[in-house]
Formats: C-alpha cells, structure tokens, sequence
C-alpha cells in the first residue's frame, strides 16, 4: 500500500530509506525516523485497536507518551513478543510486526464491539463491582473473561532471548527532559566541571522545538539544538542519555531511567536491549514539559480526532497529514499553529472552532489572512462517523462554555484536532508524595515544590512562551550552579521569536444540547473507556474524594496512567460536587511514568545470576562425580550421589551403610567458622553460650547452644580452644552471618569491656569429615609419624598436623556417631587434600555422602538441625538438653532469664521426641500434624508435629523426630498423623537416640597396619578462579585477572600511635589511620577496612611471616587472622574496566570521588566486595572464595559488550 497521507517533502524521517511492517497481517511502508504511529497514519490506517469496556474503534490521539489508544502487541514470535507498546513510542524499523490484543476475531470486524453497542447503556460506572459479585465462587471465571474481553495484552509464552542490564551512574546535576527548558539548563553547566546528566524519552533530543515553528537566533529552532547538542557532546562531564525515560523519582533525589538501546534496530540484534540508570544525583531538574488535554465531548473518541499538537508533530516532523479536512477546536491561541500547518501542507482546513468569544492574538490573525474560517463562541459537540470522523456537530456556546445556546449544524471533515490547554508533566515530583497545586491562570497543576533537591523549569512550572521556558531554563540552572558553589557568569539565552497570545480558556466539557447522562459517550479517559458520564454518576452515588472516584470508576488506571483525562475528569467531579479543581484536588502519580519491561527491571538479575551461589573448594569435584545439590542459604551442598540408574532411596541406603560400616567422607566447608581472639574470648563466650567455658583447655573442644534473650535456641555448634585467647567457633551453614552480627552487637552494644575480636573465616578453612569404622586407618596414611590415636585425639580435641603434606588443623568431633575426624586446611589447597583422602581410603571404598545421609546418620543418633529441630519457640530444655544449661555460672548468660518465665515453665510446652512409626516402612511426612483422637471431628486438636523423618535403612525402619506437647512425659504412648490422603499413620513417642545408644561403637573401630599414601606430597594449589583460564580475544575493553600468590591477613587493633608504630616497625608501612585509605609498597598493601581492622596484603612473604613479625610487635589487645584461602584479589582493567564497575557496585566510582589508593567495600551485584582504584583504568578487587564464581561470572556478562581477556 502507498504512503497516501505521506507528505512529499519536510519532516526529519529518512526519505532513502525503506523498511517494510506488518498491522494485522497487512505489509506497509515506512521511513527510518518514523514512529509506527507516524507510519501507520502515513499508510491511510485510522483505526489501530479496540476500546477496553465497549471495544469502539480507536485511532491514535497523541504523538508520545500521552498516547492512551494505539497499545500493540509486537514481535514476530512467542519469544520476542512485547505486550502493551505505545506506537508513538515505538521507533519503526524493517520487519517490525504489531497486532491489536483486543479484537475477535480481527479489528474491524470486532464481536465485541457488538456487546459494546447493544449493551453499553447497561455498563456504566462500577458495572463489574455491581453485577459479578454473586455467586462468589464464579468469580474466578468472571475473570477470566473480563480480562480477555478488556484487552490487556498477552504475556510472552517463551523465554526472552534478549540481554539486560543496569548501571549505576552519580552527578551533580540530572537534567529529566530535553527540550527548551532542558537544553537551556544544560548549556549553563558547559565548562563547569560538573557532572551533568540529559535525559530525554524521544530518540533525539529537542522536544516541542524540532515541530515548533518559532525560530530562534533567526534560524529553525532545531538548528539551535543541533549545536546545543553538540557542544554538550564535547564536554567530557556530561552525558547524554537520548532514547531514556525517567520513570521513577525516589528518596535522595534517586531516580530510575530506562534506556532503550537497541528497540529501534530490530528483533535480531545483539548486545543489550535495555538498561537501567540507577542515577544518584545532588540536584535534579525537572523540564519534563506539558501534556495537551483533549475535550471532552461527544464521541470523541472516534478515529480521526487527535490532540492538535500530535497533527502539529506528525506534519512536521513526520511529513504525515492524518487525512485531508481539519476541523481544530481550541480554547488558546497556541492550538493554530496545528491549522496552520494543515494548511501550509496543502491540505483544508474546514474551520477552526474556538470556544472563546473573542480572541485575537498574532497566531488568529495569521489564520484569519490565510482565508481559514474562524468560529468564535462555538464548540464541536459530538463527532460523527462509524469506524472514524465523516462530520463534526458545531454549535455556539455562551460566554461560560456551560451551556449551548444556538443551532447546531454539521460539517463534514475527516480529522477533528483538539486542544483544551496544557498539563505540567509532574509526574516524578510526585512519587515521594509531593501534591501538587493548581494553578488558575493556566489551569493546570504545577509541582508544588516540596520535594527537596527537586527544581523545576520551563512549562512543567506553567510557563508557556518559549522564550520565558528557555529563560526559565536557564535561570534555574544558574540557581543549582550557585548551590553547588560554581561561579557562572550571567545566563545567557538565545534571540527567540515570540508571538503575541490571547488568554485561554479553562474548559474541560463541552456542552451538549442534552444532559450529561443523555449525550452520546463523552470520553475522559480513553484507555479505561471513563465517560464524563460516569465521573457524574459516581459522584451521585455519594464517592466524593477524587482517590476514590478514580478507583471507582477506573480513571487512570490504564498504562497512561490518566495523562490526557485526568485534569478533565476532576474538573467534571468537581463541578458535579460544586466545588473548585482546587477543592478537589487531584490523584497522585506513581512510579512507573511509563510502563518498564520486567526484564529490564531485573537486568542481569536472571539464571544463575539471580542469586549468588556459593561453591565449596572442592564443588568441581562433586559436580565430576554426578552429585545432585541442594541450596544451603546460598551455598551449594552435595546432596547426594546416585551412581548407575540409583532412585534416591538406593543411594541413601549405599552411603549410609558405607558410613556405618567402613569409612564415607563429607564436605563440610560450608560450616560458619568464626576466629575469636581477645584475653576475654572465653568470658565472652559464657556470656553467649548456655553452657561454660572456664575450663575448656587448649587443644580440646566443646559443643555449645546459642538462645536468643527469649530463651530460645537460634544456633548451636563447636567451639574450640586454640589457645587460652584464642577459640574458633562454627555455626550452622544457613547461621554464620547472623551468628556473626549477632556476636558484634552485643561486644560493640552491650560488653564494650570485653577485649575480644571476631573474624569470619568460613571460606578460609576447607573442612572435610570422614566418618566410620576405618577413618583412622585412613587418617594415618596422610598424617606421617602423627599420632591419632585414641589416646592422643580423644573425641573432643583437635591437633595441629601436616595432612597430605599441607597445614592442617584436625578435630575428633562427630555428628554422625561415629568415630570421625575433621580435617580443616586453607581453602586453596582443599580440593588437592580431598584427592589424598580419596585415594588412601580406595581400600576401604571410602564413599563421599551428601546433605540428606547426613540428616539420617545424624537423626539415628538423636543430634538435633537447629532451624530444622528448631523453630524459634523451642528452648534447651524443650529439647531435652536441660544438661547443656550452665546452672553453676556466676555470670548470667543469653536466655537464662527468660527460662523462668510462665510460658517457659509450661508442662504442655512441645518437647522433642523420637517417633516410630507402626508401619515401620513408611516415612512419616515432615510437617504432619500430631492429633490424639484420630477419629475426633475436624478441626481436630493438634498436639505436634514432625520436625524430621526419615527411613534408615541401618536400622531397617524409618524415624522421626516431633515436638510432641509434653512429650518427654509420654515415653511409650501413641500419637497419631492424619494425612492429605485420608490415611492415618500411627506412632510411638519413644527416645530420640535410635542407634548406639550406649556410644560404643566408636571406641571398637577397626585398627589396621596402614602405610603412608606417599613419602613426599606435592600439594597443588588451586585459586578460587583459576578454572576460567586464560583468553585473549583481540582488541578487549576489559581484563579480568586474578594473582596468584598473595597472603592476606586480617589484622584487628586500637590504632594507637603505640599500636601503628608497632605495625610500621614491624611491616615497613604506615599503618592507615583514615577512612578508606592505604599503604601500598612494592611487596605489600595494608588496606583501611574500619576504625579497627585492616587487611594486609604481601605479595612475597607467607602468611605465618607476617604474622610472626606483627606477633613479636605488638602488645594489648589485637587480633592477626589468616586469610589467605577465604578470599582471593582480582584485578580489573581496561577502558572499559569503570563501566563494569558501575554495572556491579551502587557506589560512585568516578575518579573525583573513587580516586587512586582509596578502599572502599561496597556491594557488588548480590555479593560483596573491598576495592581499590589501583591506577588508571586499574581496579582491585577482594572477593570473598565463595562468591569468587558469582562474581567473575558476572564480571564476564557485563563486560561481555567490551570484550573481556582472562587471565586466571
């Protein structure tokens, strides 16, 4: 089809080009530069979708984001299709596809719109609310068709392919709008030195000055944008942002932009779709400008009337005439520009409608010379037409524009623009809560200036001539540059055209000859289908704030969010309660301005992205032996390892029994490990655990309960004593950085006094348990002449020893009840020492067990899993561990008190038992719901329920745990289980220790004659990302590389001047005393990481160097911890190094603020990290072993666009 209503000459698209579409399976034309709107009106198409309530034919009414009509459906399949797009938004581009979403079975033969006709006086306001509510269980299916009726879209059925991401980006001054008032601002700022942001939605910058047809400086106003835009490019300070919407303002002056980088290029186009602009700025300057309000009056909403400054942007910039003969209403001069236009173009203007009696401003006058008719006093009262405008109903109207008061007549036009005046676009500067104020002399609301940090300039503050916006503009920006103390000289604003205007007219209704509840459909909200009409009757049933009405009758609601009808329908309730606009009031904006795609929303926040997941040392090896994993918190656990066709069961029952009858080993890096150093440490420790630790020697290790002050347990572990001032303590997976936090509180709020550090070193220590009958003969073969004997490692010590020739700390602790050892040795070396073990115990088919043989072997035994066993309202003694509560303690500790309590001291409390249940070979459901009386009527009295269960297939029955009420007083009686099924399993409560219950089993382990493994061990050392390797591709913007062969230390202190003298005495390095800062020599770093902790970095000497040496320096009280293996220092490079930087962390690295030798730790994505701006272009980075994977995984997608060389 040709181009018919494309003008030969004009307009800013690209007449070379040629990209052909598809509208409802038909093919057109187009022109880069073209918006599918602009297209399909150049192509002849009026009607672009249906109505949401009564499925009326639609057309396009605006030319941005105004548009309440034109929503589409686009993509050309299931993957890459988008719901809900403006066309006025959507830039064509060659192979474009749009579909209506509201039309059956096509658009223009709707069957709906036949219910819309016949049925449409019966759907007025609050239609669904009055007729759908009975009966209620139908509701479900009323929905359904409701939302298929309405139209809403249709979500994608497969899965994006395209990329997203975000950036975090910190100015002094964000400028939200690139038109006059805009540009204006932002040449103010040019050699300042300031950061500035420009953001605009349209895809080059300008706004109403690249349609306007003023002139500035004597020549078109879009040359002046042209060099305005030029000269800003040329300032390194500022950035451009074209194509970028500002959909969300929030506190601290924190605004969301969301650009779209590649929607205008096609479906098939690589590199990011869309990214956020996470933009943190000390000022922000709204010059979003004004949206044009249609009347309201009867069948407005047929296609071929539009907003007459949307005919003004179509003719020229689009070259685009939406038909042949104009009819413009207006109440304000500024709409004749449009007319004008029309009839410049070649096209009739019909007549212009000016509901004004009089006016006779320079615009009027120029109509009037042309030969176009002006009719002054009347207004357009209804359209007529089916499928689109054939005629308008002219009529005069009084003074007041309340009334008609001549003879109506009918004048054929096909295109009917409007204009009712203009709406400040304030959105934004309402999302923190800001109410706006209305303003009589424009009739609009403006921003109301409450919101601090928030400027306003140009027509979103209610000015109109482009000369006083470009001077508003520029005065504003000269008031910011004050504030942030830049000296700018007079503001200098260009020589613009201006033209004499006549006041307008504030109207919103236009009068029929008819009540309001009698005229043909006045539309005031076209996307929800709201008439005038139904605001009237709302407010006669007694809906009052305009908060409700809105939600009464679905006034902006829609995707547009009301911005063409909502100042209409409040002047509509208002009068209908005879109150004022101001009276009234208006509804308040929320995010987002406009609608923002989810994906663009969670940017690289999706797969294995989503959420950090945590790896053991020895993970690669877990993965090569087909283990399945679970989600410990965020780490990844071996769950179990099926072998050739297992069922889970089977595989259970193989490591159990290998455990139990020969030797099974299990990765317990994941443990919290916290070092605790301070000559308080074991006061402290009385004060947290229930238990006492006076008289725990060093080398020996003790079991302890954490509670809450309730009294309730929240953590439990081991503890050890290295030394009398020295303990490591572990905690649950899921618990170590709460234990952590919960540690800090309480020294830093509470026991100030107590001189006593604490350092996480859960990923320094990579823990492996090997566990049964032979674990010591396997032991043996790895630890040379070291004694591990019964006699020398007692259960409940630890030692010091080489294991497999690497430093290891090896602990007799147990939580399978079996004989077991915990070998601990620095992470980097955990994978080499769990191949050792392995091999020694090939013999003994030794069998690695996962997560859930852990939780049988455990269970038999009787050992509780707090979280598990525990649910925040269970106390030591509700656990039968009353024996752990340390009675003889002279300080009181955590809990004590509140076990005295009338609800602690209950005899109904749940209490942990064992359970049986009479089918041995059924697994009672964890969760079941304990009943006495099974046959009790629902709802039935529950007296527990099951907290762990299991079938073991040592003892040949399954076995559970419950917290049974009274439980440790019912030994032998029964409890029942009522299932889903209607089944009901029943059991005994009986002790929670099933197997061994003497504990005799370890002392009777098997003693054999082993050999070493090997006489020399060369332990292969392996960094947390050594497996990504190295790759060069050619010229690449970033470098990801990681050294290798650093000792990092945590060391903790007062910095006395006795104290960083000490450590320069003993380093060679000041010690940094200041926020952020570091020493740095060629072999060493010493970064500040709080007031008094800093992490020490040698690029030569061993960690026991370093610490040997600050050992021997220092005196009172301090804390020196190895690192080494718990974390690892990547290094990023490259141009483009910065841009990944600003992908990752919220902080601001610019090198104003992040300069050279400053350590900041921050954020990064769903991670952590401490970095240090190296040099140019040159970031350190220190990155917690775990998370090392998640983190250069990310590193490697957001750097994905530069080019990424590694070097690991």
């Amino acid at each position: 089809m040709s181009q018919i209503n494309r003008l030969s000459e004009g307009g800013r698209i690209d007449r070379n080009s040629s990209f052909t579409f598809t509208f409802e399976g038909k093919v057109y034309q187009g022109h880069k530069g073209d918006t599918l709107a602009s297209a399909l009106l150049a192509n002849g198409v009026k009607v672009v979708g249906r109505s949401f309530k009564y499925h009326r034919p639609r057309g396009i009414l605006g030319a941005g984001a105004e548009e309440p009509n034109a929503i589409l459906q686009l993509g050309s399949n299931e993957a890459t299709s988008l719901p809900n797009q403006r066309a006025t938004q959507t830039e064509l581009y060659d192979g474009l596809t749009a579909r209506v979403a509201n039309a059956w079975p096509s658009l223009d033969k709707d069957f709906l719109s036949v219910v819309g006709k016949i049925g449409g006086a019966m759907m007025p306001a609050g239609f669904y609310y009055k007729t759908f509510m009975y009966p209620e269980s139908l509701w479900p299916t009323y929905e359904k068709q409701i939302r298929k009726a309405a139209g809403l879209g249709e979500i994608p059925r497969a899965n994006d392919p395209d990329q997203y991401d975000h950036m975090h980006q910190h100015c002094e001054v964000l400028i939200v709008g690139g038109g006059a008032a805009g540009l204006a601002a932002a040449r103010q700022f040019l050699g300042l030195g300031q950061r500035v942001i420009l953001v605009d939605e349209q895809s080059e910058f300008g706004g109403s000055l690249l349609h306007c047809r003023e002139k500035i400086n004597g020549n078109p106003a879009t040359q002046w944008v042209a060099e305005t835009v030029e000269h800003l490019e040329a300032d390194h300070n500022f950035m451009l942002l074209p194509r970028s919407t500002a959909f969300g303002y929030y506190d601290h002056n924190f605004v969301g932009v969301v650009e779209r980088l590649t929607d205008h290029l096609g479906e098939d186009v690589n590199g990011v779709r869309q990214r956020i602009h996470h933009i943190r700025a000390e000022h922000v300057l709204l010059a979003t400008g004004a949206i044009e309000r249609p009347l309201v009056f009867g069948n407005n909403d047929l296609p071929g009337s539009m907003l007459a400054s949307a005919v003004q942007i179509y003719l020229r910039r689009y070259a685009v005439a939406p038909g042949n003969e104009l009819i413009l209403m207006t109440t304000n001069d500024e709409a004749y520009d449009a007319a004008i236009e029309w009839h410049n173009s070649g096209k009739t203007v019909v007549a212009i409608v000016d509901t004004r009696s009089f006016s006779d401003g320079e615009r009027v006058k120029e109509a009037k010379a042309l030969g176009i008719s002006v009719l002054h006093g009347h207004a357009v009262t209804s359209l007529q037409g089916s499928s689109h405008v054939t005629g308008a109903e002219v009529a005069p109207i009084d003074r007041d524009g309340k009334s008609v008061t001549g003879t109506m007549r009918v004048i054929s036009c096909d295109t009917v623009a409007t204009s009712g005046g203009w709406s400040p676009a304030l959105h934004l500067s309402c999302h923190t809560g800001g109410r706006p104020s209305w303003r009589d002399d424009i009739a609009g609301f403006v921003p109301s200036n409450t919101v601090e940090g928030m400027d306003y300039a140009g027509a979103v503050n209610g000015e109109s001539a482009l000369l006083e916006v470009i001077q508003d503009g520029a005065a504003k920006a000269k008031a910011i540059a004050d504030a942030l103390g830049s000296e700018l000289a007079e503001t200098t604003v260009p020589v613009v055209d201006t033209l004499q205007t006549d006041s307008a007219m504030a109207m919103y209704l236009v009068p029929y000859r008819l009540p309001v509840s009698r005229a043909p459909k006045q539309f005031v909200d076209f996307q929800n289908d709201v008439t005038a009409a139904g605001i009237e009757l709302a407010v006669r049933e007694g809906y009052e704030s305009i908060e409700h009405i809105k939600r009464y009758t679905a006034m902006g609601f829609g995707t547009d969010q009301g911005k063409t009808g909502n100042i209409n329908g409040m002047a509509i309730a208002a009068n209908a309660m005879g109150k004022s606009i101001a009276e009234t009031g208006t509804t308040i904006f929320r995010p987002m301005y406009t609608p923002v795609t989810f994906g663009a929303l969670a940017g690289q926040h999706v797969g294995k992205l989503f959420d950090p997941a945590r790896y053991t040392a020895m993970h690669e090896w877990h993965v090569k032996e087909g283990a399945l994993f679970e989600n410990v918190g965020q780490w990844k656990r071996p769950w179990y390892y099926p072998k050739n066709g297992e069922t889970m069961d089977e595989a259970l029952a193989r490591e159990c029994k290998a455990t139990r009858e020969s030797v099974g080993i299990l990765d317990a890096s994941t443990l919290g490990k916290i070092d605790i150093q301070g000559k308080d440490a074991r006061e402290f420790l009385n004060r947290i655990y229930t238990n006492g630790w006076d008289k725990l020697a060093p080398g020996r290790c003790r079991y302890g309960l954490m509670c809450h002050e309730d009294g309730m347990v929240f953590d439990d572990g081991v503890t050890s004593c290295i030394s009398d001032s020295h303990f490591i303590m572990t905690t649950t997976s899921g618990g170590a950085a709460g234990v952590l936090q919960w540690l800090e509180v309480w020294h830093q709020t509470e026991w100030p006094e107590l001189e006593v550090y604490f350092t996480s070193v859960t990923d320094q220590w990579a823990t492996m348990t090997i566990s049964g009958p032979n674990c010591r003969n396997v032991l043996r073969q790895l630890v040379g002449d070291e004694d591990v004997s019964e006699e020398a490692m007692p259960f409940m010590s630890w030692k010091p020893m080489k294991v497999a020739g690497v430093d290891a700390r090896v602990f007799r602790i147990s939580f399978t009840g079996e004989l077991s050892f915990e070998i601990n040795v620095n992470a980097n070396y955990g994978l080499y020492v769990w191949e050792q073990v392995m091999k020694a115990g090939e013999a003994y088919n030794i069998t690695p067990y996962g997560t859930e043989t852990m939780h049988i072997l455990r269970a038999e035994k009787g050992f509780i899993i707090v979280g598990q066993d525990t649910d925040g309202s269970v106390t030591p003694q509700d656990l039968n561990m009353g024996w752990i509560t340390g009675k003889q303690k002279t300080y009181s500790f955590l809990g004590r008190r509140s076990w005295s309590r009338e609800d602690t001291v209950r005899t109904d409390r749940k209490q942990l038992v064992g359970l049986k249940c009479v089918e041995s070979h059924k697994v009672i459901p964890e969760g079941a719901q304990a009943v006495d009386n099974p046959d009790q009527p629902v709802p039935m009295t529950m007296v527990g329920h099951v907290t762990s269960s299991y079938f073991s297939a040592v003892l040949g029955h399954s076995i559970a745990f419950g917290l049974i009420k009274d439980g440790l007083n019912r030994m032998g009686e029964y409890v029942y289980f009522p299932l889903a099924n209607g089944k009901t399993l029943k059991a005994e409560i009986c002790s929670s220790v099933f197997y061994d219950t003497k504990n005799e089993k370890p002392m009777n382990a098997n003693e054999d004659e082993v050999s070493a493994l090997s006489e020399s061990y060369e332990p292969v050392k392996r960094t947390p990302v050594h497996h990504l390797g190295k790759s060069h591709p050619s010229s690449p913007g970033v470098h990801l590389h990681e050294r290798d062969g650093v000792s990092h230390l945590v060391l903790r202190g007062e910095p006395t001047a006795e104290f960083s003298a000490a450590v320069e005495s003993a380093l060679g390095l000041t010690l940094p005393v200041s926020p952020c800062t570091s020493s740095v020599n060629d072999s060493l770093q010493i970064w500040w990481q709080s007031p008094d902790e800093w992490l020490i970095l040698s690029f030569e000497q061993d960690a026991s160097t370093i610490e040997k040496k600050l050992r021997e320096a220092l005196q009172g009280h301090f804390q020196i911890t190895d690192v080494s293996g718990g974390q690892t220092l990547l290094m990023l490079t490259g141009s483009h190094a910065k841009d990944v930087l600003k992908k990752s962390v919220s902080y601001d690295v610019d090198g104003r603020s992040f300069i050279m030798g400053k350590c900041v730790g921050t954020s990064f994505a769903k991670g952590q990290v401490f970095m240090r701006h190296h040099s140019e272009n040159c970031y350190d980075l220190i990155v917690r072993r775990s998370f090392a994977d998640y983190i250069a995984l990310w590193i490697q997608q957001s750097a994905d666009e530069y080019g990424l060389a590694l070097d690991c």
